[in-house]
């Protein structure tokens, strides 16, 4: 079955459908990753988007439940080169074409996604919109394209309800804003309780269980939407220490006074240099982030920076308990150089 994929600046590629064939207006970015596309698809940080895979084969090696990063998929739509219809690997338990068909994903193959990244990192992230209708009008669907905003997303993918992971350790109180699964899971593996709570607890709930650090975990959209949720960390800060990835970089940032912007866009995949100033040392990282922190706050000093465009990639307050990073520490899928944050997490907050 025939596909387009319309962008807003009216460019449209055609291809073939995968996955649902229902339509959907999303926006539109990229991800250079080229393995790791079952955990770029269960990332909640995508919801609210219709993800681009650059590399040029995707689902060659299936579909492994167990790497899954979260219960369901969530980004809005799925663009790639070729889709494999066969996976070779021993883990395999179905075909992507399945998993894409299970969630509902509506998606598009055969086209050239060189061109479309291109014209991304040129115009910067846009919105699109994924159908198999081929009577669609572009005076009547391109204004629809250009009126979507991601919204209520951290909301829609935070848990519904507080659980625990058991540990003999420290206890750690995980605000899930859209957290990964392997987050929670490299706490626990170094020895720490961890509760997750869902993204809107209140932080006298949370202070009532006297954990011994917070952690803000990664998450979807853009974090001066949420003010109340700002608010709520306001009542946290210098009671406990704090940390953070991702989005809870972000939102830490503006709860201490500091400033965040929205990428051209953005950055996405598993090869990302950081440097982290501190140690003097790069590493190479797994990131999913449209936003940055552009203004640190007062007494708030960078520990972190991105070596392909000098943003701000890490943070630390100089007299109070708290640290964060804008990459992701837990990799999943990506490299493991940064897995040792989790460490400086423990040593610096906990």
């Amino acid at each position: 079955m025939k596909a387009f994929l319309i962008l807003e600046d009216g460019t449209v590629f055609k291809g073939t459908s995968i996955g649902s064939t229902r339509e959907v207006i999303s926006e539109i970015v990229f991800n250079t990753s080229m393995t790791g596309y079952l955990e770029v698809l269960t990332d909640p940080s995508y919801a609210g988007q219709a993800v681009t895979m650059t590399y040029p084969l995707i689902g060659n090696y299936g579909v492994c439940y167990k790497d899954m990063e979260s219960q369901k998929a969530w980004p809005d739509g799925y663009i790639v080169r070729e889709l494999s219809r066969m996976a070779s690997n021993f883990r395999n338990e179905d075909p992507i074409q399945k998993f894409l068909l299970d969630n509902d994903i509506p998606g598009i193959c055969g086209i050239d996604t060189r061109a479309l990244t291109k014209i991304l990192r040129e115009k910067g992230t846009m919105n699109g919109m994924i159908t198999t209708n081929e009577n669609y009008n572009l005076d009547e669907v391109l204004p629809k394209i250009k009126e979507y905003k991601v919204a209520g997303v951290v909301r829609k993918v935070t848990c519904k309800e507080k659980y625990v992971l058991n540990g003999d350790g420290p206890r750690v109180a995980l605000m899930d804003f859209g957290a990964k699964k392997n987050i929670a899971k490299s706490l626990n593996d170094r020895g720490c309780e961890v509760t997750v709570y869902p993204a809107y607890t209140k932080a006298e709930e949370i202070l009532a269980s006297n954990p011994d650090g917070i952690m803000l975990s990664n998450g979807p959209g853009d974090p001066e939407d949420l003010t109340e949720v700002i608010e709520n960390i306001k009542k946290l800060v210098g009671v406990k220490p704090i940390v953070g990835i991702c989005l809870g970089h972000q939102l830490l940032a503006l709860t201490l006074g500091g400033h965040t912007t929205k990428l051209k866009f953005g950055h996405r995949g598993c090869n990302h240099p950081v440097k982290d100033l501190e140690r003097n040392m790069v590493h190479i990282t797994s990131q999913n982030h449209g936003y940055v922190v552009n203004e640190l706050p007062e007494d708030v000093v960078a520990t972190h920076i991105n070596i392909n465009d000098g943003t701000i990639e890490g943070m630390k307050h100089t007299k109070l308990p708290i640290y964060s990073v804008q990459f992701h520490p837990e990799a999943a899928a990506g490299p493991e150089d940064s897995e040792y944050i989790f460490d400086r997490f423990m040593e610096y907050a906990l």
